[in-house]
C-alpha cells in the first residue's frame, strides 16, 4: 500500500482512483498539447509526464525513487546505477524506429519511479516515435500478453518487442483515440514489488 495525497487505504480503492485521476490527466496533456514543448527522448520530459499525471495523487510524482524494485524474477536498475542509466539513456540515438525501441527497452530496465512507470513510458515512447519518425503505436493492435512477455525478454533481445511495436505503427498521430489507448493498455503490467538494497 503506496502513502497517497488521496488518504486512501486500500489498495483496490486506489488503484481506481489512480485510473480515474491519470486517464484525466493523460487527456489534458494531450489536449492541452504539453508535449509538444518538451524534448522527445529526454529524462526531463518523462519527469515532467510523469509529474503531471499523478502529482494529485503521490509526493512521489516525478521524482527518482528511493527504493531497489523488482517484478517478478527481474530486478530493475540498482539505485547505485540509476542515475548513470539515466545520463546514458539520455545520449542514446533515436533517429529510427530501432533506435527508438532500444531507448525504451533501456527506460524500462532503469525503471525511475516508484509507480506509473508503464503509463509514462508509453506517453514518452510515443512522444519519441512523432517526433522522429511521424508514427505512434496503436496499443490497440498489440496483444498484452505478448506485449508482457516481449518486454520481460526485451532486456536480453529485444526482437520480439520491435516487431510487436512495429506492426502496431499508425501514422494517426493526432487522434486522441490512438493515444488514450496506451493509457488504457499500461494497467495490465505495473505490477512490482520493492525489496532491499541489501538483497542485491
Amino acid at each position: 500500500m503506496l502513502e497517497n495525497k488521496l488518504g486512501i487505504d486500500n489498495s483496490a480503492a486506489l488503484a481506481r482512483e489512480e485510473e480515474r485521476i491519470s486517464k484525466k490527466k493523460a487527456l489534458e496533456l494531450f489536449e492541452n498539447h504539453i508535449l509538444e514543448h518538451l524534448p522527445a527522448g529526454k529524462f526531463v520530459t518523462l519527469q515532467k509526464i510523469h509529474a503531471y499525471l499523478f502529482s494529485d495523487i503521490y509526493d512521489f510524482a516525478g521524482k527518482i525513487r528511493t527504493v531497489n524494485l523488482a517484478k517478478g524474477n527481474f530486478r530493475f536498475a540498482p539505485l547505485m546505477y540509476l542515475g548513470a542509466a539515466l545520463e546514458n539513456i539520455n545520449k542514446m540515438p533515436q533517429s529510427d524506429f530501432d533506435e527508438i525501441v532500444e531507448k525504451y527497452v533501456e527506460m524500462n530496465i532503469a525503471h525511475p519511479f516508484r509507480e506509473g512507470n508503464g503509463r509514462a513510458t508509453r506517453i514518452w515512447l510515443d512522444h519519441i516515435l512523432k517526433t522522429e519518425i511521424g508514427r505512434v503505436v496503436d496499443w490497440s493492435k498489440v496483444d498484452k500478453e505478448d506485449y508482457l512477455l516481449a518486454m520481460e525478454r526485451s532486456p536480453i533481445r529485444d526482437i520480439e518487442i520491435k516487431y510487436l511495436l512495429k506492426n502496431a505503427l499508425t501514422d494517426k498521430i493526432d487522434s486522441r483515440e490512438v493515444y488514450m489507448k496506451g493509457i488504457d493498455h499500461s494497467y495490465y503490467y505495473e505490477g512490482y514489488t520493492a525489496f532491499q538494497t541489501e538483497e542485491l
